[in-house]
């Protein structure tokens, strides 16, 4: 089973064939989505989009962890993560597609 991944220029390509504004145009348009959810990612803030999920930063804490190879246990560090919650929507679509 061959996967596609869906890139940055694939979306702009397809706001530049279904709304019709200009290659730059589309490319500047996805440019900013990403940076606006980005930045509200990093201020804390969650991004979410009707129909599809939402995304938000989540800090995890210290723990103590298992170099598989050697056995050695070693801390890691805390740190933020990010998480994708799909929606209904989302998790029915992609369930009807099977």
């Amino acid at each position: 089973m061959s996967q596609k991944t869906i890139t940055r220029a694939d979306l702009a390509d397809a706001i530049f064939e279904n709304l019709g504004l200009s290659r730059n145009d589309s490319s500047d348009l996805v440019e900013n989505i990403i940076d606006e959810m980005s930045d509200a990612l990093v201020r804390d803030e969650s991004v979410k989009i009707s129909s599809f999920g939402s995304f938000s930063a989540r800090q995890k804490a210290e723990r103590i962890g298992r170099n598989p190879k050697t056995g050695e246990e070693v801390p890691i560090t805390p740190r933020k993560v990010l998480v994708f919650r799909a929606s209904h929507v989302l998790k029915n679509r992609i369930n009807d597609s099977v």
